[in-house]
């Protein structure tokens, strides 16, 4: 039994040191993240809003905006790509540099913390506070957040966090490996940084949120799945006929389908330094709240939940069956 079992386990074992890489990075990056000055992710974004000082003009014609930022997006991420992807080729035991780099690319799943952290200084009234937890993962201004205003940005951010974040780090290291999530990784995080919606980076940012939204839409809809069971029928129903197609768009998508969940309102007006720019608000009930946020919190626990216990069931299940079949 026992050599048949070991003869089973090496025609696909791939796939289970894929599955297991994935379920140990997953929680590592939930349980043990680095320091945000750490995080390599957090040099890519440094690197691009310096070079987009430079290279961003928005006083020059859209057409050099767009090629500006396109040139800017390239140069950010081919020479980086390349060389990791080269490296975890030629390691001798690839699978501990993949379980480092998808660790390193899940950094922001840490943010369910923050939210927690956010939700106890809401309950104390501590707005300071709640704004300098949320400023360092907003590229809007959260100086002037008030009470609803610190639960709306929170559940936004922690409702499509996981996008890319555990939901593409299963897809795309399924279909493509470290590379493929690398790529889409490193793209969404430039795209965060120059936000279409910023007036700033409307033209100059747009190569990178194409790019973006193409890579992760898959995954925000399955995400977005995960979430709308939870919410019910009405909630499955703003999953595949939304009522707003606004920039971002999956994340637009993601926040109606948890404001339907949640009867809450989302959305609304934003602010970079001083300038205030009008957004969509997606209104299925009440104002957010503490206890809002909360449910949100567990809504994301869930969906999570869900997300890492498929990692541990679909190879046991193909195990089974192929013991079954032997």
């Amino acid at each position: 039994m026992v050599p048949e079992f070991t003869k089973i386990f090496s025609q696909d074992s791939q796939l289970y040191t894929g599955a297991l890489v994935l379920l140990v990075s997953i929680l590592l990056a939930r349980i043990a993240p680095l320091p945000r000055s750490l995080q390599p992710l957090e040099w890519l974004s440094q690197l691009a809003k310096n070079l987009s000082a430079k290279a961003n003009h928005v006083d020059r014609a859209p057409s050099q905006q767009l090629i500006a930022g396109t040139l800017a997006m390239m140069l950010l991420i081919i020479p980086f790509w390349a060389v990791i992807s080269f490296l975890v080729e030629l390691a001798e035991f690839p699978w501990f540099f993949e379980t480092i780099i998808i660790y390193l690319c899940l950094q922001d799943d840490h943010f369910r913390y923050i939210a927690n952290e956010v939700s106890i200084a809401i309950k104390r009234d501590n707005k300071i506070r709640a704004r300098s937890l949320l400023a360092p993962w907003l590229t809007r201004s959260t100086t002037s957040l008030s009470n609803v205003g610190l639960c709306k940005a929170t559940i936004e951010r922690l409702s499509t966090t996981s996008i890319y974040g555990t939901v593409s780090a299963i897809l795309f290291y399924a279909i493509g490996g470290v590379p493929l999530l690398i790529v889409a990784r490193m793209i969404k995080q430039l795209e965060s940084c120059w936000p279409v919606y910023n007036p700033e980076f409307r033209v100059f940012g747009m190569p990178a949120y194409a790019l973006s939204t193409l890579f992760h839409f898959l995954p925000a809809k399955l995400w977005n799945l995960s979430l709308a069971i939870q919410g019910g029928p009405k909630s499955l129903a703003t999953l595949f006929f939304p009522k707003i197609h606004a920039t971002p768009l999956n994340e637009y998508q993601t926040c109606e389908v948890i404001a339907c969940a949640l009867s809450i309102e989302l959305g609304g007006p934003v602010k970079f330094n001083q300038t205030r720019v009008d957004m969509p608000k997606l209104s299925y009930g009440a104002l957010p709240d503490q206890q809002s946020l909360l449910k949100a919190i567990k809504l994301n626990s869930v969906a999570f939940s869900l997300w890492a216990l498929a990692i541990v069931i679909l190879p046991s299940i193909w195990g089974l069956l192929r013991v079954l079949q032997g």
